[in-house]
């Protein structure tokens, strides 16, 4: 088992084999859960500027809660809708992998830095979307890239929608979402993992 910073460190390397090695490892799922803490530590500073404290906690438990239903979405997506002939997974190796793609979402503790919230966010969900990809081929065992971008892309666009849907009833109900930028502004910040 490789130390947690070493394997952060090839995660955001993109290495193929870190994710390989974490799908394996059935003791990794604390590692993987340490990553996302991290990362979504790492938000939740990086929010901060928007929303104080208010921003910062829920930047975190966004952060968290995201990684579970992405997790749990790519999963089901590629091993009901789109497997392979050889894809065997199971939800464990999904989280595992999944969370170790969030290793590079730490430097959007920068966002807390006026002015580069935004542009630190965009290069944060970028570099971990790729990660993710890159998780998400391993556990699943493709053969090829595109359809594990097929699979995040499934994933992430009814994890969107699940969170729009839940933002607006917080919004509609009274939840202290005020405008339309701050819904905007709170999906974004969830959905950048």
């Amino acid at each position: 088992m490789g130390s947690l910073g070493d394997r952060m460190i090839r995660a955001a390397k993109l290495d193929a084999s870190l994710y390989e090695e974490v799908e394996a490892d059935r003791g990794a799922l604390g590692q993987a859960t340490a990553v996302v803490v991290l990362a979504s530590v790492a938000a939740g500073f990086g929010a901060f500027a928007h929303g104080g404290v208010g921003g910062f906690l829920f930047g975190t438990i966004a952060a968290l809660a995201g990684w579970y239903i992405w997790a749990f979405l790519t999963y089901w997506i590629g091993t009901r809708f789109l497997p392979e002939p050889q894809t065997q997974a199971d939800y464990g190796e999904l989280l595992r992998t999944t969370g170790f793609s969030s290793a590079p979402g730490v430097i959007r503790v920068l966002g807390v830095i006026p002015g580069l919230t935004g542009p630190v966010f965009l290069v944060a969900s970028i570099w971990m979307l790729v990660a993710m990809v890159i998780a998400v081929r391993q556990a699943l065992d493709y053969t090829g890239t595109l359809r594990a971008v097929g699979v995040c892309l499934i994933g992430w666009i009814v994890q969107v929608l699940i969170l729009a849907v839940l933002l607006a009833l917080l919004r509609t109900f009274g939840g202290g979402l005020e405008t339309s930028k701050d819904l905007t502004d709170r999906l974004f910040m969830v959905t950048s993992i």
